[in-house]
């Protein structure tokens, strides 16, 4: 099912030529003007949305509210001939996912929109979880598996204090929602959990995101305001995907961390400061070590408590409980009645590898409760093999990478193979962005 793209542009030249770069991965609908905008907020939400701030008869700032009232679950995209770091910010605080200065390169606009539909699985993925694991009565009841409810017996001893905690695992395996679990049952419960994703946000604006600014710091800085840090005061500060946080930004994060004050950009006074941090990143630290990517002094302050979340091929205990659960939220929402898995559609799903781990089996089980024509999910029903993709297609490891690479290495060959090379069908189905499968398929050597 492609994803659904509104973009809101009042020049018909761009607004065609942005229709004509998305449509052949994304269902476009258009919208010439900020009147048009609102005659839509009643209708199904859209994926995500390409706003320009500048519309001829609307300011996008000022639509912004309107768009996350109508549609919250939406990400949104701005589109600016204003480059300055206040109008990007100010797009920000009201509920931007990014922004994108024109003239724009398309591939980075193609890769902006990756990322955003990416963060919104990420968001439905965390939503699920943190309902499931809730519901019941018990504090675990999707986690069958010994690894998991170690995690959580972790989790319920370090979660009071304010220990500095940095999970690791591969995309997909609940980072954020463990996070979460770490705010709700610590002291800090009653204030916020501010989140990032430092992977998300340009090198020019994380120092001002997370430190602040003040008034005259920069072009376009009016006005002065509190970064994250402050914000998260006597809270959590979640910073998603630290390693790909710029450098330098981490040498003053390890400033901070140590001092607890915090400088706003520009200023010349520290604020104390008083929240704490729980990082996580998708990279092996040590390798992000190796590679430049992580500082090993940041590493070493922010990783005092460590945990790891094993993928879901080598926790399958989870698997159906985690169906279990998907499969009601999505009938739900589907306005359906199916009941159960079938004997085969229950070998298939814990037979099957789960490269994409759980984000790949909650859009696995969307898409069979959309198209299943009975009260029952088949096999048939999912687009995934029941064939385990441990070793490679023929039929020796390959040397060069670990058993956990092999894994998902010869699961995207498998995929490819299925797909016919179709990239962004091989990514939708693995549960992960196209990027990010680009990115696999270079690293991996795979040859397409």
């Amino acid at each position: 099912m492609n994803k659904q793209i509104l973009v809101v542009e009042d020049e018909a030249e761009i607004r065609s030529v942005l229709g004509d770069v998305l449509k052949g991965n994304y269902h476009v609908t258009e919208a010439a003007s900020g009147a048009e905008l609102k005659k839509m907020l009643s209708d199904e939400a859209p994926d995500a949305i390409l706003l320009d701030l500048n519309l001829g008869d609307s300011n996008g700032l000022e639509l912004l509210p309107l768009i996350r009232k109508s549609w919250p679950e939406t990400e949104v995209i701005v589109l600016t001939g204003n480059t300055t770091v206040e109008a990007a910010l100010e797009a920000t605080r009201r509920g931007a996912f990014h922004f994108l200065s024109k003239p724009f390169e398309f591939a980075n606009l193609q890769v902006t929109v990756e990322r955003a539909l990416e963060h919104k699985s990420l968001r439905e993925e965390t939503k699920s979880l943190r309902e499931a694991l809730t519901s019941g009565g018990g504090i675990s009841p999707i986690f069958h598996s010994p690894s998991m409810r170690a995690v959580l017996r972790t989790i319920e001893r370090i979660a009071p204090s304010d220990v500095t905690v940095l999970i690791t695992g591969e995309s997909g395996t609940g980072k954020e929602v463990i996070a979460d679990l770490i705010h709700t049952l610590s002291p800090r419960s009653k204030n916020k959990i501010i989140k990032i994703n430092c992977a998300a946000l340009p090198r020019e604006l994380i120092e001002s995101e997370l430190f602040g600014y003040v008034k005259g710091a920069f072009t376009g800085a009016h006005a002065d305001r509190n970064g994250l840090f402050r914000t998260a005061e006597d809270g959590t500060l979640f910073l998603d995907e630290i390693s790909e946080m710029p450098v330098e930004t981490q040498s003053k994060l390890l400033r901070i961390l140590q001092d607890q004050k915090v400088r706003p950009v520009g200023g010349k006074t520290d604020y104390q400061t008083n929240c704490r941090i729980i990082a996580a990143t998708n990279r092996n630290p040590e390798d992000a070590i190796r590679s430049g990517k992580l500082r090993d002094d940041l590493y070493y302050r922010i990783s005092a408590i460590s945990i790891h979340l094993p993928p879901l091929r080598e926790r399958r205990d989870d698997i159906m409980p985690l169906a279990n659960s998907f499969l009601k939220r999505f009938d739900a929402q589907a306005n359906r009645s199916i009941n159960e898995f079938s004997l085969d559609a229950k070998e298939r799903l814990t037979s099957y590898d789960w490269p994409g781990n759980i984000r790949q089996l909650q859009n696995e089980i969307q898409r069979a409760v959309l198209l299943c024509e009975d009260n029952e999910i088949r096999a048939s029903d999912f687009s995934v093999t029941n064939i385990r993709t441990s070793v490679s297609i023929s039929g020796e490891m390959d040397s060069n990478f670990t058993l956990l690479e092999s894994v998902e290495r010869n699961a995207i060959i498998q995929m490819l193979k299925e797909t016919e090379g179709n990239k962004h069908e091989a990514a939708r189905r693995l549960g992960i962005g196209r990027q990010t499968l680009y990115n696999k398929i270079k690293a991996y050597g795979i040859e397409t």
